[in-house]
Order: C-alpha cells, then sequence, then structure tokens
C-alpha cells in the first residue's frame, strides 16, 4: 500500500518518492496545503474504492497514519 500511496503523492507535490516514508508529515515534510490535500483524499477514495469521513481526515497527519486509516476503512 505504501508503493500506492507514493505514487498518488508524488502526483500532489514535488518531493522525491524516497522522502515519502510512513513517518513523513503530509503539510510539515511533504508540502501539502489544504486544498492539494483534500484533492489527494478524492484521489485515495477512488483507487482504494472506500469513504473517507471529513470529520476523521483530520487525523490523518502522517504516511502511516493514511495507511491505518485506509486499512481501516477496507475491513
Amino acid at each position: 500500500m505504501l508503493e500506492e500511496l507514493k505514487e498518488i503523492i508524488s502526483q500532489y507535490v514535488d518531493v522525491e518518492p524516497d522522502k515519502i516514508v510512513e513517518d513523513a508529515r503530509f503539510i510539515e515534510d511533504l508540502g501539502f496545503n489544504s486544498y492539494d490535500f483534500m484533492s489527494m483524499v478524492g484521489e485515495i477514495e477512488d483507487q482504494f474504492d472506500i469513504e473517507v469521513e471529513e470529520r476523521e481526515v483530520v487525523n490523518v497527519k502522517t504516511v502511516k497514519d493514511a495507511i491505518e486509516y485506509i486499512k481501516s476503512l477496507q475491513e
């Protein structure tokens, strides 16, 4: 799942794929702004066939948070 997320993330921010690690924070480390982040969330919903709750997405701060959240929605 990390590799799939790396592909999606790299479409929204200009960051080398090796910098996209589980501990990377979307805003502080990867340079996302809120618009790009929400656009990426929409693509993640399509890619993984899930529906993200907007009130819960504010708790997704790192790539690892995103992976765990996606997995929880797939169960």
